[in-house]
């Protein structure tokens, strides 16, 4: 554990770290591929939509059934003529989910059950969910999709800037491609619980997202009175900087998650589980990667086509090629070392870390990755 704060704590100061913004093309391509195959999932498979959207019925039986999961299944479809989704609970009683089906013909298919499963009508309990009613579900959720979108790009570019906003608008929505296409490639039922788990992890990606952009704003301030960082090496500084903290949160997050996942939905059988960790553990692991390889990153592209940071990456890149052109080193600087072309505070405006001054005995220290 020691050693693990030790590498964070290089990784703040800038002595360590991965190019993530020099490799961002790399990234970009994983996360199109992968883009693409939950696009594929969702219209080939299509979402396995559960009865509050759809409409349909539940049936109870009564306690200490005999009957097994899979012959109450047979029974189901046979009285529907639909899919039915079976679920033995811990009383022993079954619960049977059909969707689809017209609430007037719900009757029918209590008697039939009944029959089959030899119980009295009386003791099997239903309850309807009309067509009209999930749609109206399934609408108000689209809308508060929406509306969480638009406040999220407000609230960024009044925060921050309309470049930031928009690279955490690309995040977001891939995190939500990739988390519906898997629930569309695995077939697990989508409910409102899905719903809850897909703005949840939302709300945590933008988090995410947002810690690495308060510390790229932070040390970008007066960034055109240097020549020693382009704008891509200070963004890729930011991401490893808070690097540690984002892995940190991730994983104590997933932990519980996964654990209703696997052991709660699969180990145990406690299938209703499902909709709701499945949901947050994709979109978890989905927003951490999104804020790290590709929210940061396209910001760095976006600005990196103003004039004025293209104009200082011409200046960065000149001086660089003049120092090895002497044969003079570039890795000797530290952290807060000024330049003869520049006041001292803007260089610690740029480099030093987050809400600290810099100081000379930190040691050495410059953007993490690869110099262009």
């Amino acid at each position: 554990m020691s050693k693990l704060g030790s590498l964070g704590a290089r990784l703040h100061r800038g002595e360590v770290g991965y190019d993530f913004v020099g490799n961002r093309k790399i990234w970009y391509g994983i996360s199109i591929l992968i883009t693409i195959t939950a696009i594929l999932g969702l219209a080939v498979r299509g979402l396995n939509m559960g009865i509050e959207f759809q409409g349909g019925a539940v049936f109870t039986t009564p306690k200490h059934m005999t009957a097994s999961v899979t012959s109450a299944e047979g029974y189901a479809q046979d009285a529907s003529g639909h899919d039915a989704i079976v679920q033995k609970l811990g009383d022993g009683s079954l619960r049977i989910q059909i969707a689809g089906i017209d609430t007037d013909k719900s009757d029918a298919i209590k008697d039939k059950l009944a029959k089959d499963l030899k119980v009295d009508t009386e003791n099997i309990n239903a309850d309807l969910v009309g067509p009209s009613w999930g749609d109206q579900i399934a609408n108000k959720a689209w809308q508060g999709l929406a509306i969480f979108m638009v406040l999220v790009v407000i609230y960024l570019a009044i925060a921050f800037e309309w470049r930031m906003a928009l690279a955490a608008l690309v995040a977001l929505i891939h995190d939500i491609t990739i988390t519906t296409g898997i629930y569309a490639l695995v077939g697990f039922e989508v409910t409102p619980g899905t719903v809850i788990g897909l703005l949840t992890i939302l709300g945590y990606s933008l988090y995410d997202t947002v810690v690495v952009f308060d510390s790229l704003k932070e040390q970008t301030k007066d960034i055109t009175k240097q020549t020693r960082w382009t704008y891509s090496d200070i963004a890729n500084r930011s991401i490893n900087s808070t690097l540690m903290r984002s892995i940190n949160t991730t994983v104590v997050a997933l932990l519980p998650v996964g654990a209703l996942l696997f052991i709660g939905g699969g180990f145990l059988g406690a299938g209703m589980l499902n909709d709701i960790s499945l949901s947050l553990f994709v979109g978890l692991a989905a927003g951490a990667y999104s804020s790290i390889f590709i929210a940061t990153p396209l910001v760095a592209d976006l600005k990196e086509r103003e004039p004025q940071m293209k104009a200082l990456k011409k200046r960065v890149l000149a001086k660089r090629a003049q120092a090895v052109a002497k044969g003079e080193p570039l890795e000797h600087e530290t952290v807060d070392a000024t330049y003869d072309d520049e006041p001292e505070d803007a260089a610690h405006a740029v480099v030093g870390p987050r809400n600290q001054p810099a100081s000379r005995n930190r040691g050495r220290g410059r953007p993490s990755g690869k110099r262009r």
